[in-house]
């Protein structure tokens, strides 16, 4: 290395070094001061939860609003998330049930939205990740909604109108699919694996580029990986993460028709979150089958000046031609104009179910 570069580097490495040394002793200090939190808890035996989504969230706005540069806001959000998440798991690690196996999509949303210091339970559907949480195995889990693309993930809206459990929070990810095999390559190669909402994401490139291998959809992106692991003659639709995991080279990165293809998941636990004066509530409204009835269903959020974000319809499944109605509006179910629009709301429809009230991603 030239001597000049040398010695104007020397000094800022050791700043660095130093700098380094502050950051960590801080760091342990928050986390003591953590475990207080938690000690003082247990001491007047204040029981729920450990994790608290409005509290994480408001941590992470406050520090950004506070953020002078040149670190970036999504970066603070990250940072702090793994630091929120390791201080969370000294008092009690968090379980986090997700569809699986290793290097799902479902797995990196969790790990962006929780934070790495989690157990993750693996299941092998959306009704199983369900079915931990509400008998207790998992803590929280993690679930998709709806993609950029595609729309509406179907079982998930069907889990949620059934299901006791809230939605807590939300997290919307870009997906990146890959077509991976064994090789990189495709000799020998008949059949390409994948979830059916990833073989529908990219069934334009397949069409154009590949349309003598046949497709077989699969439970999920990461098993389609762990498959075409073990047998040369499948390729599988995947992530980074799962080709990672499963040792496999991708023949053709960035497959998706959509170069923005992004999907929304939202994470459900069996409590609720409380408001932190940027939130979301998210609802299940069924009307009657007659002419006008969802613009009355509509008029009590707008009387209230509450915003409307999102609305799903998903068949009844009476025979009757009936729907329910998926909608996300802006504000917490405890804010005073949310609140006066969804008592409106519940008395005019004929089914009324309040999802969740959560932070806003």
């Amino acid at each position: 290395m030239d001597e000049r570069l040398q010695a104007v580097l020397e000094p800022l490495r050791a700043r660095i070094d130093a700098l380094d040394e502050q950051i960590l002793d801080l760091l342990n200090q928050r986390a003591q001061a953590a475990l207080e939190v938690g000690q003082a808890k247990q001491a007047v035996d204040a029981g729920g939860p450990i994790l608290k989504p409005e509290r994480e969230s408001l941590v992470i706005r406050r520090l950004q609003a506070l953020n002078p540069g040149p670190v970036p806001e999504a970066a603070v959000a990250a940072i702090w998330g793994q630091i929120i998440s390791t201080c969370r798991g000294l008092e009690s690690t968090l379980t986090v049930a997700y569809l699986g196996p290793q290097g799902s999509f479902s797995e990196q949303a969790a790990h962006e939205h929780f934070g790495h210091f989690i157990t993750g339970l693996r299941c092998e559907s959306f009704d199983e990740v369900f079915r931990s949480v509400e008998a207790g195995q998992a803590d929280v889990g993690m679930i998709p909604v709806e993609n950029s693309s595609e729309g509406a993930v179907n079982r998930s809206l069907d889990l949620l109108l059934h299901s006791s459990l809230k939605v807590l929070g939300e997290r919307t990810i870009r997906i990146h699919h890959n077509l991976l095999t064994c090789t990189g390559g495709l000799e020998g190669v008949v059949k390409v694996l994948g979830h059916p909402q990833a073989l529908a994401q990219c069934q334009g490139w397949l069409s154009r580029n590949h349309p003598e291998l046949e497709r077989l959809p699969v439970a999920s992106n990461a098993q389609a990986a762990r498959m075409a692991s073990e047998d040369p003659t499948c390729a599988a639709i995947a992530g980074d993460a799962a080709a990672a995991a499963w040792g496999l080279s991708a023949v053709v990165s960035g497959i998706q028709d959509d170069p923005q293809n992004q999907t929304r998941f939202v994470a459900v636990g069996p409590f609720d979150a409380g408001p932190t004066g940027d939130d979301k509530t998210s609802l299940v409204v069924a009307v009657p089958n007659r002419a006008g009835a969802v613009y009355e269903m509509l008029a009590p959020l707008s009387r209230h000046g509450v915003s409307m974000t999102r609305l799903e319809s998903r068949p009844a499944r009476t025979g009757q031609w009936e729907y329910y109605f998926y909608v996300d509006v802006l504000g917490h179910r405890a804010d005073a104009p949310v609140a006066k629009a969804l008592a409106e709301l519940r008395q005019q429809v004929a089914f009324f179910k309040v999802l969740g009230s959560y932070p806003k991603q």
